[in-house]
């Protein structure tokens, strides 16, 4: 059977997603917590978007497959049903900044990475002195000049569609940098914080930080709203443009589409974003 979990975690103690040797890691340490409560050898997780070292999550989602007898015998003595008895024993053994906030058996057709519909990140930066909080300086990127939102925004537009975003992608051989962005725009929340909401089909790697790079030089008045735009249009990668720190960055929510659907859209994400001969770009801020 296939396993959804739902999960989030402070990046900031993390080396990214991806297991490394010797590297504290998500998929490391869920990994391996989740080999000891299953008691196997090992086990494989598979996340909706890969998130680079120091990068957070609180709408992260993953699958594993596990036989049912195996889920069951976990569970021992417990009245939970088998994925909730294993969602609680997982956690007891978790450091406290990874957590799995839900757990259950995924539809049929489930792929927690081909068949998301969109992922959406925000990033936060504090631009005034009075905004500064230093109990969210883990999230919150601090910055020294007020940012204009509106030519921020202004600028943003023209990013907004499918495009080549190489100009904003660290290059892999053999992987496309294009991608959908559904969604690009900048606003301040309760406590006056920037905060940009970036959504997309999938994200090629730093690509939501280089992004909000580029528009923080429009946003305090280093660049015209218009640069962006042209960066883009050279679709190679600039090193004018500023990939900003990874701590700033939460991916908050990932999107599917409906139970019946979801088989459907994973092979057609397979087919889109994996060229002949070659590999998918890696999901990621």
């Amino acid at each position: 059977m296939r396993l959804r979990l739902d999960l989030a975690y402070d990046g900031t103690a993390f080396h990214g997603w991806a297991a490394q040797p010797g590297l504290r890691t998500v998929q490391g340490l869920l990994e391996a917590a989740l080999a000891q409560v299953l008691r196997l050898e090992a086990v494989t997780v598979t996340c909706a978007g890969r998130t680079d070292a120091g990068v957070h999550a609180r709408g992260q989602v993953a699958h594993l497959d596990v036989e049912p007898g195996v889920l069951s015998a976990a569970a021992g003595r417990s009245s939970a049903p088998p994925a909730q008895a294993l969602l609680r024993r997982v956690n007891g053994v978790l450091p406290a900044d990874l957590r799995v906030r839900r757990a259950g058996e995924a539809p049929a057709g489930f792929d927690a990475r081909f068949s998301a519909s969109w992922r959406r990140y925000a990033y936060r930066i504090a631009d005034a002195p009075e905004l500064v909080d230093p109990l969210v300086r883990h999230t919150v990127l601090t910055w020294p000049r007020r940012l204009d939102l509106e030519a921020m925004n202004r600028a943003s537009r023209a990013l907004v569609g499918e495009h080549d975003f190489a100009a904003f992608c660290r290059p892999r051989a053999g992987a496309t940098t294009v991608r959908s962005l559904l969604e690009l725009g900048w606003g301040r929340d309760d406590s006056g914080v920037a905060v940009a909401t970036v959504r997309a089909d999938a994200f090629c790697h730093h690509m939501v930080r280089a992004l909000v790079g580029a528009l923080v030089a429009v946003g305090e008045g280093r660049r015209d709203a218009g640069w962006p735009g042209e960066r883009l249009r050279r679709g190679v990668r600039d090193g004018a443009v500023t990939v900003l720190h990874a701590h700033g960055l939460t991916l908050e929510e990932v999107c599917y589409p409906p139970d019946d659907e979801l088989g459907a859209r994973a092979a057609a994400t397979r087919r889109l974003r994996v060229p002949a001969g070659g590999r998918d770009g890696e999901p990621g801020g």
